[in-house]
């Protein structure tokens, strides 16, 4: 009974099983059915979404077509009408021409008539003239070409007595409108020219923040301040006066290398010899490239372009350099603008006229001193530096040392006068104060040993730092003493001049 009920349960089991798994399959096979269906109906509806899409791209592609085509249309129908009234001018223009020249032939036709008619009447003049000096021959007793002849001598005469009378006038009149005329030319090129004048002069003020800072650049012992003035050569006076330091000196160059190193040296707060000797050797070279420098924006300021580096860079140093008080840069670019301004007056090349004008000192700044006067020394450079002949003769004939020989020479003479001539522009005591420590200098160099030597004091002392290792004590109190006699001799100057002689010994290593 047991086994029959466990048959009969696993017959149901089984059963049951076999329907669920048949209501399952039936739901599923349903609902794939329905999945399907919607999957076709969206895809229907994607279908015609992509068929209304292309078509209003079509409509749209169509509708640009279309309008394309139209506007070519109007194109070629408006370079029709255009072609078509051409087409009109252009046979009523052939019209026209035709119609000339039917005027042309008439009027040609006349002309042949009227010069046939011309040309009986001209034979008959002639035969008419020759019968009339026929008869005046025999009344006259004289062929034509003897009366011809005479007649011709008599108005030689007459024609030279009038002309020496007429160039007379012309000449007298030429002189007068010729001074007017040059008076108007340099009045014009002064008064297109005017620039501002600054006298040079040997002192520099340097700002400081605090009297604390004076204390610093003496150094203890005054070791720092030596050193500076040693090295620069520049007179450096500290006193009462409230935050500032004067640098004197009469070379600019020199009060401003020692400017700007006081500068750095405040700045960077570290002052002591070593430190100084640095800086000074670093700011000679950035004054050298100042110098170039300047030289390059004169030139390009005034247009000059192809000139040899050196040259450019002694333009450069016209600018720490002056002639009687005026700074040499500004009057040499002065004449430059000057020498452009006259020369396109007179018709002759402004750009070279300019080139002689700006280089016409350059012989004030040379890195040795030549015994040629400047004008001389300038021309050699020019020329060695490959320059024109007319700009070499400008610079060497503008004090007359050498016969000009170009119409640009006078050129530059002359506006080297006007801008020196100016009032205010120069000042002649400077220049001598100059020359005169320049030859303090110069003579204590003229001794073996002697390194450097520097005019201080407006030249009232003279520093003479020689070799430790060619002068001993002995030496330097000798050359102290012949010096002071030398310049006794040789040089005329107010009061007495100071003359100190610094020998000192350095010992240099270097730890690696």
């Amino acid at each position: 009974m047991d086994i029959i009920d466990i048959i009969i349960g696993v017959a149901g089991l089984v059963l049951g099983f076999l329907i669920t798994s048949t209501i399952l399959r039936k739901k599923i096979e349903k609902k794939s059915e329905n999945i399907i269906k919607e999957a076709q109906e969206k895809g229907e509806v994607i279908k015609k979404e992509k068929i209304l899409q292309a078509k209003e791209k079509f409509l749209q592609l169509k509708s640009e077509h279309e309008k394309i085509i139209n506007e070519k249309n109007s194109r070629i129908a408006q370079n029709e009408n255009r072609l078509k009234q051409k087409e009109s001018v252009f046979a009523q223009k052939q019209e026209e021409l035709k119609r000339r020249q039917k005027e042309v032939d008439s009027i040609r036709e006349n002309l042949n008539a009227q010069l046939d008619l011309v040309n009986k009447k001209q034979i008959e003049l002639e035969k008419s003239t020759k019968k009339q000096v026929e008869a005046l021959e025999a009344i006259s007793g004289l062929s034509a070409s003897e009366a011809k002849a005479q007649l011709i001598e008599t108005l030689k005469d007459e024609a030279k007595s009038e002309a020496i009378m007429h160039i007379s006038d012309i000449v007298d009149e030429a002189k007068i409108t010729a001074n007017r005329e040059a008076k108007k030319i340099v009045i014009e090129t002064i008064q297109r020219t005017a620039t501002e004048h600054a006298i040079e002069n040997s002192v520099s003020v340097f700002n400081i923040e605090n009297d604390e800072i004076k204390g610093r650049i003496i150094g203890r012992e005054g070791r720092n301040i030596r050193t500076l003035e040693a090295l620069t050569g520049v007179e450096i006076i500290i006193d009462d006066s409230p935050d500032a330091i004067i640098l004197s000196s009469f070379d600019p160059v020199r009060r401003e290398v020692a400017r700007q190193a006081l500068h750095k040296l405040v700045t960077d707060g570290r002052i002591h010899p070593a430190r100084i000797e640095e800086v000074v050797m670093k700011t000679k070279k950035q004054i050298e490239q100042d110098i170039v420098e300047a030289g390059k924006r004169a030139t390009i300021d005034l247009g000059i372009h192809g000139m040899h580096h050196e040259l450019i860079r002694m333009v450069g140093k016209m600018k720490y350099r002056s002639s009687y008080g005026q700074n040499l840069l500004q009057h040499s670019k002065e004449v430059a603008n000057l020498c452009a301004t006259m020369a396109a007056e007179l018709g002759l090349n402004p750009k070279l006229a300019k080139r002689a004008g700006l280089l016409h000192d350059i012989g004030k700044v040379p890195d040795n001193e030549p015994e040629l006067p400047h004008a001389l020394h300038g021309m050699k450079l020019a020329e060695k530096f490959k320059e024109k002949p007319e700009v070499c003769n400008a610079i060497g004939a503008h004090h007359d040392e050498v016969e000009m020989d170009n119409l640009i020479a006078p050129v530059v003479q002359v506006c080297d006068a006007i801008s020196g001539a100016r009032p205010g522009a120069r000042r002649e005591v400077v220049e001598a104060y100059i020359q005169r420590l320049n030859k303090l200098e110069e003579l204590a160099l003229t001794y073996p040993g002697v390194i450097k030597t520097y005019a201080i004091q407006a030249g009232r002392e003279l520093r003479v730092i020689v070799g430790a290792d060619k002068i001993n004590d002995t030496d330097a109190s000798k050359i102290s003493y012949d010096l002071s006699k030398k310049i006794q001799d040789e040089m005329t100057y107010p009061g007495q001049i100071k003359i100190t002689v610094i020998r000192e010994t350095r010992a240099i290593s270097y730890a690696k």
